[in-house]
């Protein structure tokens, strides 16, 4: 599978451009700004459905425009499956495959598998247990849509329970009945995605720490433990121990949209304990160990988006990656860097045909 070509129409920084990319390796260079990472973002925003650094579609029309669209013609099991996906101001997203509209933008999700390494990764560590639950559950969604089917049921039932506890408290009333029947949807939903996340770590975690040995050369042991109160306790009880404080807050307290997933070494966070170093190697074994996930789980390799990396990791780590990119059967890669003469001889040590684009 590979990303024949891509055009973008006012898409961020640019008006109008057009790209016919090689089957293996494509390199966007060029000085910080110009837009090398938009172009990643906009193979992403083709293959996934959304952008990855501005998940609010109108922040990614360019400015004084209205509308952006992005098209891209696919070779997925030998056949071309021209994607489409634009957007208008005051108007629902479409994304069509071959001229066809999808009915839900979910039943895009799955038909290009992709990983992207970038700089904001650092998040995964740094930031709230919500960034964390995105990762966990954009990998699971891209290799089994019946979870992503579940994970929107129970957004959607969590946002009706949410609205009727805010009604109950500005009108001094409350329904026990019409409560319970959430609760109960919220059990089915949550109780499923509970297992198929439970399951999902168990796979990951030894393909992760594999990969983690084979990028710091060390021997720490590194662990991912998944944090659910579901672990001990249904969601239904949950819910009802909890409701009183729920009434009071106006939102539901528990529930698996309060899951995390805890980076450790050592048995100590690596968010805290962990030197720059671990955590950059903690982040790279993290996406090459989705890499590898998804491959397993997919009928081709997915597609490796390696965004302004060179530029934040040493020489060992990039070698590192360079390796594993020239030993293991990777499909396509898209690059951006600010050094050409640098990507250039990057990409020649890896021994497969490539284009670059100077920006």
């Amino acid at each position: 599978m590979f990303l024949r070509n891509l055009s973008l129409v006012n898409y961020k920084n640019f008006d109008s451009q057009s790209f016919e990319f090689d089957a293996k390796i494509n390199c966007f260079v060029g000085a910080n700004g110009i837009g090398k990472t938009n172009i990643l973002d906009a193979i992403y925003h083709l293959a996934i459905g959304k952008s990855y650094f501005n998940p609010m579609a109108s922040q990614n029309i360019r400015h004084g425009e209205d509308f952006f669209m992005i098209e891209g013609t696919f070779e997925i099991k030998d056949r071309p499956e021209k994607v489409v996906c634009s957007f208008k101001r005051g108007v629902k997203k479409i994304i069509k495959r071959n001229n066809k509209v999808y009915e839900r933008l979910s039943d895009h999700v799955g038909l290009v598998p992709l990983v992207i390494i970038s700089p904001v990764d650092r998040n995964l560590i740094l930031e709230g247990s919500d960034v964390r639950r995105k990762f966990i559950d954009s990998v699971i969604s891209q290799s089994d849509r019946l979870y992503l089917d579940t994970l929107i049921k129970y957004n959607r039932t969590l946002q009706q329970r949410n609205t009727l506890l805010k009604y109950f408290a500005l009108n001094h009333t409350f329904d026990l009945d019409t409560l319970t029947v959430y609760d109960e949807q919220l059990d089915v939903y949550g109780t499923e995605i509970f297992i198929k996340r439970k399951q999902f770590i168990e796979e990951f975690t030894p393909i992760f720490k594999q990969q983690y040995l084979s990028i710091s050369g060390g021997k720490e042991d590194v662990s991912i433990v998944y944090d659910s109160k579901l672990k001990t306790e249904n969601l239904k009880s949950l819910l009802q121990r909890s409701l009183e404080k729920d009434r009071n807050l106006q939102y539901s307290s528990v529930g698996i949209h309060k899951d995390d997933l805890l980076f450790e070494i050592k048995d100590y966070p690596v968010k805290k304990f962990g030197s720059q170093g671990q955590q950059k190697s903690f982040l790279i074994a993290l996406k090459f160990a989705q890499f590898q996930f998804l491959k397993s789980h997919a009928t081709s390799s997915p597609l490796l988006l390696l965004d302004d990396i060179f530029d934040k990791l040493d020489e060992h780590r990039v070698r590192h990656i360079i390796t594993l990119v020239d030993e293991e059967n990777f499909g396509q890669i898209f690059i951006s860097d600010t050094h050409p003469e640098r990507t250039e001889e990057i990409v020649k040590s890896i021994h497969q045909s490539y284009k670059i684009f100077k920006l």
